[in-house]
C-alpha cells in the first residue's frame, strides 16, 4: 500500500469544505464537553480546563489552515491580526498568538516537491543557477514559500516557490465563494455578490501568475526607487517565471518585533505602512490590495521594506478624482453632496431612498480616523467601531447598508483600507491620518517630518502626482 503523502494540500472542494468544517465540529463537541464537566469543576480547575480547550482548537485550526493554504489559509491570517469581539476577550491574544504563526511559519512543503517546480519551471538545475540555495523554506505563506540563495555574482536573493497544486485547492475555493459569499451578503447586506465574486476571483486568480505579480513588484520598485523610507525589492526578471518568483533578499525585523519597540517607533512604522498603502494611489494609482503584516519588514536604514504584491489593483484618475470629492463632501459636513458622490462612485442606485444625514455617519464611523482634522490613536475599539459600521446587523447603520451597494472595482481598496486599519490598531499608532491625507488630496504642506522626505523626493524624482487644486480657503470675516 503506498504511504499516505501528509505534505500534499487536499485540492477537491468537498475535501476542502469538510476538513475545515471537522475542525469547527470537533472543537464545538469538545467545548461542550468541557463546559458540561466544568459543572462539578471549581472555578480555577474550570477556568484552566476551558483555557487547554481554547489552546487546543487554535493549534488544530493553525494546522488544518496551514495544510489547506490557499484562500482558506488567507482566512486564518486575516484573522490573526484583525482584533474581534468575536471570541471571548479573555481568549483574544490565545488565538491571534496561535493564528499569528500562519504569516510567517505555516507548514513548509518539503524540498522534493519544491525541487519538482524548479525543475519544470527552469531549463537549468538549480546548481548552476545558483553558488547556494537553501533546501529549507525561509517563509511559508498560502500559496507558496520563500527559499534563501544566492547568485554566483555573490548577490542574495529570495526565491518564492508556488505550492505544487496550490492552483487546484485554489479552484476549489473559488467553487465555494458563492457560499462564502452568501455569508458575506447577510452580514454586509450592500455587497454586490455576484460583481464582487468575479472581482475576488479575478485578483486570486491573478495572484497564482507570479509572473504578473513580478510585473506590478517591478512597478512599484521603479515608483519607489530611492525612496527615503519605502523600500520594494528589486525583481531578478530572467529567474522569474509562472511560478517561480526571484528577487533581492531583504534582512529586517517582523512585525511581531516591531510590536515590542517604543511606542514612538510603532508610531513612525505605522504612518510608512498609511503612506504607502494609501499613498500609493496618488503616487501611482496603483496600490497593494493585501495590506498584510507578514510583509512588512523594518530595515535596519529605517526604512519599512514591502514584499508581497500577489494582489494589486490600479485605478484609473476618474476614480481617484471622486473618491476625493466624496472626501470633500465629508469634511465640508455636506450630506447632500456626499449622497451624490457616492452615486457617482457607484455605491448608491437610488441615493433618494437613502438619508443623507445617516449616510454621513455611516462614512464618518468608517473612516472617521482618516477624516477628523486631529491626532487619533488606533486602538481595538476604533477597529471594531468601524468592522462593525459595515458588518453588524445590530448597527444603527444595518437598514441603510441595504441600500447600499459595493461596487466590485471598489471591493479590493475596502479591503486595503480595513486591513491597514487592522495593522495600526496593533501597533496602536497614533497621527493626525487627515493631515497626511491632505497631502495627496490636495496637495497640502507636508504634515509630518516623514511628509518632508517624501515632498522633497518626489520633487527630485519628478514623481507624478494626481492632486486636485487645493481646496478653496474660508472667506475671512471681511468678505462675509
Amino acid at each position: 500500500m503506498a504511504r499516505k503523502d501528509d505534505s500534499a494540500i487536499p485540492t477537491g472542494r468537498v475535501r476542502r469544505t469538510a476538513g475545515l468544517g471537522s475542525v469547527v465540529g470537533a472543537q464545538g463537541a469538545r467545548y461542550a464537553g468541557t463546559r458540561a464537566a466544568n459543572l462539578g469543576r471549581s472555578p480555577e480547575q474550570a477556568s484552566g480546563a476551558l483555557e487547554q480547550r481554547h489552546l487546543e482548537a487554535a493549534e488544530k485550526m493553525v494546522a488544518t489552515l496551514g495544510r489547506m493554504k490557499g484562500a482558506a489559509m488567507k482566512i486564518g491570517q486575516l484573522a490573526s491580526f484583525i482584533d474581534t469581539e468575536f471570541l471571548p476577550p479573555e481568549y483574544r491574544e490565545l488565538y491571534q498568538t496561535q493564528l499569528a504563526t500562519l504569516r510567517s511559519t505555516a507548514p513548509p512543503m518539503p524540498w522534493e516537491k519544491v525541487r519538482s517546480v524548479l525543475d519544470e519551471e527552469w531549463e537549468e538545475p538549480v546548481e548552476e543557477l545558483f553558488e547556494d540555495f537553501d533546501h529549507d523554506a525561509a517563509a511559508a505563506a498560502s500559496i507558496g514559500q520563500v527559499h534563501r540563495a544566492s547568485l554566483p555574482d555573490g548577490r542574495r536573493v529570495a526565491v518564492k516557490v508556488q505550492y505544487p497544486g496550490v492552483a487546484a485547492a485554489i479552484a476549489a475555493d473559488m467553487q465555494n465563494a458563492g457560499l462564502i459569499l452568501r455569508l458575506a451578503k447577510a452580514l454586509a447586506p450592500g455587497l454586490d455578490a455576484k460583481a464582487a465574486a468575479e472581482e475576488l476571483k479575478e485578483r486570486v486568480m491573478e495572484e497564482l501568475d507570479y509572473e504578473l505579480e513580478a510585473q506590478s513588484q517591478r512597478a512599484f520598485a521603479r515608483g519607489y526607487r530611492a525612496h527615503p523610507f519605502i523600500h520594494v525589492p528589486d525583481v531578478f526578471t530572467r529567474l522569474s517565471t509562472e511560478r517561480v518568483l526571484v528577487s533581492e533578499w531583504v534582512d529586517g525585523a517582523t512585525f511581531e518585533e516591531v510590536q515590542t519597540l517604543p511606542q514612538a517607533e510603532r508610531d513612525r512604522f505605522g504612518e510608512i505602512v498609511f503612506r504607502f498603502c494609501f499613498g500609493s494611489i496618488y503616487h501611482l494609482q496603483h496600490f497593494n490590495a493585501d495590506a498584510h503584516p507578514g510583509n512588512y519588514l523594518l530595515v535596519p536604514n529605517g526604512r519599512v521594506a514591502f514584499l508581497d504584491f500577489g494582489m494589486t489593483k490600479q485605478l484609473d484618475h476618474d476614480q481617484i478624482a471622486l473618491e476625493i470629492a466624496a472626501l470633500e463632501a465629508v469634511f465640508d459636513d455636506d450630506p447632500e453632496e456626499l449622497r451624490v458622490a457616492l452615486h457617482d462612485l457607484g455605491f448608491l442606485s437610488d441615493p433618494r431612498k437613502v438619508d443623507a444625514e445617516l449616510l454621513m455617519e455611516h462614512v464618518r464611523a468608517v473612516g472617521g480616523w482618516y477624516m477628523e482634522d486631529r491626532e487619533v490613536t488606533i486602538d481595538s475599539a476604533r477597529v471594531m467601531e468601524a468592522i462593525a459600521a459595515v458588518s453588524d446587523p445590530r448597527s444603527s447603520f444595518y437598514r441603510l447598508m441595504r441600500r447600499e451597494n459595493l461596487p466590485a472595482n471598489e471591493l479590493m481598496g475596502r479591503r486595503m483600507e480595513s486591513g491597514v486599519l487592522a495593522v495600526l490598531g496593533q501597533l496602536r499608532a497614533t497621527r493626525n491620518w487627515n493631515r497626511i491625507g491632505r497631502e495627496w488630496w490636495f496637495g497640502d504642506p507636508p504634515a509630518t517630518e516623514l511628509g518632508e522626505l517624501e515632498r522633497a523626493w518626489a520633487e527630485v524624482n519628478r514623481v507624478s502626482r494626481p492632486y486636485r487644486r487645493p481646496r478653496a480657503a474660508e472667506p475671512g470675516p471681511e468678505a462675509r
